[in-house]
């Protein structure tokens, strides 16, 4: 089998940069070993919420400058300022040529709300979920309005957070005796199958109903992200039933913006003729002289995958990406160069909420984001995502940033590349 591309991980990075190369002509396959962390995205993409000293980011595209100086490995710094700003902004745009609008720009972050009813600064958020810009809501009274017995919401500390911040609140809660079967297995009564009610045509007048009473004298209506999965039309419709703005907060995960959001995607890049090899791993690879040949996976066996170019965008621990033993983190499949702390006492803090070091560890990268084995860069394998070094996700909040810029920091480097082999050619 023979493509001009071979992206190794089906996550968020994966898919965008399948979809950008198949969008400028290449033959792409994406060989995913099953769920990514799209499955715990909480509607909104986060850019740079913290430098590493802690301080605080409100406009992105200004703190990268500050940013290099305290992380100089950081992928954002490989980037850098300018290609930052450009590269920010066309991750937007390519949502919205794609069919997904969002809401947000990288010189001035908003906030989020998530499941547990915490404002957390972010970049973009995808349409109907709630955000605040200006330190404030538009609005001074909302109806909170979950479920009996669903637990993956949480309405009271969603309306102690909403509190604070001086908006009154009717807390409410209903049932449908449709959903009566799903309640009785509890590992069942999740916003995915919930949806599977809400999305019906017939439950609209109904739940349009419920909403209208349960939300009298309110401005606008909070609900949990369980509706519109199979049913894209569906919230549009019960928004303008009800007559008033519904905003959904997501859930626990499984979040269904995440499910929906993996599919939508893998979807959109095989429409667009690329393969999506679902369900397999990647074993090993062949490298000579810096540059890899064939991947070979497990369910192809002995059968070798060639192309001109590979992105390994396989994640990070979360999706053995990286792997640990007790003196060393290794990446499994090209063997390359890691970062990571000789010393493993300093790999974690015994506090939790601790920053932990482990979360920086990842593959050692050049400028263009080339892989590094044996101190030496291959030049058609690129890493990008969550697997490369020297960042923290979870304390920058830049995840979903790193994910989605250096995707399309690759994408645009193979092409380059392959763009100038072929003016060589002619």
């Amino acid at each position: 089998m023979k493509f001009d591309t071979v992206i190794v991980g089906g996550g968020l990075t994966g898919l965008v940069s399948g979809i950008r190369l198949m969008q400028n002509g290449q033959k792409c396959a994406i060989i995913s070993s099953g769920q990514s962390a799209l499955h715990f995205f909480s509607g909104s993409f986060d850019l740079l919420n913290y430098l590493p000293d802690g301080k605080s980011v409100s406009n992105p595209e200004d703190s990268i400058s500050e940013l290099s100086l305290q992380a100089p490995n950081h992928p954002y710094t490989k980037i850098g300022k300018s290609k930052f700003a450009e590269l920010a902004q066309e991750a937007k745009n390519f949502l919205s040529g794609i069919g997904i609008e969002t809401q947000g720009a990288s010189n001035k972050n908003h906030y989020r709300i998530t499941p547990m009813g915490i404002i957390k600064p972010t970049w973009l958020t995808m349409p109907n979920f709630a955000f605040i810009e200006d330190g404030k809501f538009s609005w001074k009274k909302a109806a909170i309005i979950n479920i009996e017995g669903f637990l993956d919401f949480n309405p009271e500390f969603i309306s102690e957070a909403f509190e604070k911040m001086g908006i009154e609140i009717s807390l409410q809660y209903f049932n449908l005796p449709e959903l009566n079967t799903i309640r009785k297995n509890p590992s069942e009564f999740r916003s995915t199958n919930l949806s599977l009610v809400f999305d019906k045509e017939d439950n609209l007048d109904i739940l349009a109903k419920i909403l209208i009473e349960k939300s009298q004298a309110c401005d606008v209506i909070i609900f949990p992200d369980c509706i519109g999965f199979k049913n894209p039309e569906i919230l549009p419709k019960l928004i303008n039933k009800v007559g008033k703005p519904v905003y959904l907060i997501p859930t626990f995960p499984p979040s269904l913006v995440g499910v929906s959001t993996q599919l939508y995607l893998k979807d959109y890049f095989t429409k667009l003729g690329g393969v999506f090899m679902l369900g397999d791993n990647v074993t090993h690879a062949d490298i000579e002289a810096h540059h890899v040949t064939n991947v070979y996976t497990l369910n192809h066996g002995n059968i070798p995958i060639s192309a001109k170019n590979f992105i390994l965008s396989s994640g990070s621990f979360f999706s053995q990406g990286l792997l640990a033993d007790s003196k060393q983190v290794y990446e499994p499949i090209f063997n390359l160069d890691t970062d990571y702390l000789t010393d493993r006492a300093e790999w974690y803090h015994t506090n939790l909420f601790e920053k932990q070091n482990y979360q920086q560890f990842g593959v050692k990268t050049d400028q263009n984001f080339h892989g590094i084995k044996d101190d030496m860069p291959i030049d058609n394998l690129f890493v990008a995502g969550a697997i490369l070094s020297g960042f923290n996700p979870l304390k920058e909040g830049c995840g979903a940033g790193v994910s989605f810029l250096s995707a399309l920091y690759v994408a645009e480097q193979i092409l380059i590349k392959e763009k100038t082999y072929e003016s060589i050619a002619q």
